[in-house]
């Protein structure tokens, strides 16, 4: 083994490693523009059937390959079709000078995470649930994790703002503008309100599930998101994650699955 990479690593150019970069910077800002979203699965559907094509032809199977490759050649314009938007946004940041700044504190595929990140402001997003169940307003509050979810802000308006109780119960008030759709948080702040979520199409959700709930499960089936429902009909809080829903949620528990998921310390959720 260590005989054949000698020779491979003599043959190695110059302009094969800027190569490599180039498609490694391609690649990355791909990723960014699709995770978070359906795309990314099919994206990674796509690699999988790609790198089994690769492993049929050096191992000459030949049948396989012929219509793994068929697939792969016809399938490419059907790409243009299914990521039509993702092409137009990777065009768009082709000609913007921010494609080569490192932003968002990332590299490549993980996220820098700094000791003095703010930590999730907890207790305001549950006092502000328990008033809401008290008073039957119905919310959703989606809560991103590495999944940016800028699609999903896109479709409602911006806040940028700092998480407060009074501020979500002034947001799902019934004669807010903003009170339909979902309130997105990231990074510790009210990104956006209003959002318009996928609705999940899980035919194992119980008959009595509103839209509300399934667009929390369609969020948090597409993304690593969590989303938090209080039902208009019923006054209980909800909880979902991966696309499994628990109803019935009380406070005290919501504050505890919160801390355990976004590692914060036990008593340390900021008012």
């Amino acid at each position: 083994m260590p005989e054949l990479a000698i020779p491979f690593f003599i043959g190695l150019r110059l302009l094969d490693v800027i190569d490599i970069i180039l498609v490694g910077l391609l690649l990355y800002e791909l990723y960014n523009l699709v995770k978070g979203t359906a795309a990314i699965n099919i994206l990674l559907g796509i690699v999988a059937i790609f790198l089994v094509w690769r492993l049929v032809r050096i191992l000459e199977m030949e049948l396989l390959s012929e219509i793994l490759g068929a697939f792969i050649s016809v399938g490419f314009i059907a790409l243009i079709v299914v990521f039509q938007p993702e092409i137009r946004k990777f065009l768009l940041l082709l000609g913007t000078p921010s494609f080569i700044r490192k932003k968002n504190n990332r590299f490549l595929f993980w996220k820098i995470k700094y000791d003095n990140q703010d930590e999730l402001s907890i207790d305001p997003i549950i006092q502000a649930c328990h008033k809401m169940a008290n008073s039957k307003t119905g919310a959703l509050i989606v809560i991103g994790k590495v999944n940016e979810l800028n699609d999903v802000a896109e479709t409602g308006e911006i806040l940028e703002a700092r998480i407060s109780e009074q501020l979500l119960e002034n947001i799902f008030y019934k004669n807010s503008p903003l009170h339909d759709g979902a309130v997105l948080i990231m990074n510790n702040r009210i990104k956006a309100a209003s959002c318009i979520l996928p609705v999940s199409k899980n035919d194992k959700l119980p008959a009595q599930v509103g839209l509300r709930h399934r667009a929390a499960v369609g969020i948090t089936e597409k993304s690593d998101a969590i989303a938090i429902v209080v039902s208009e009909q019923t006054g209980t809080i909800s909880w979902c994650k991966t696309g499994q829903l628990n109803v019935d949620i009380q406070p005290a528990r919501l504050k505890t699955l919160l801390e355990e998921e976004f590692n914060v310390a036990p008593g340390t959720g900021k008012n």
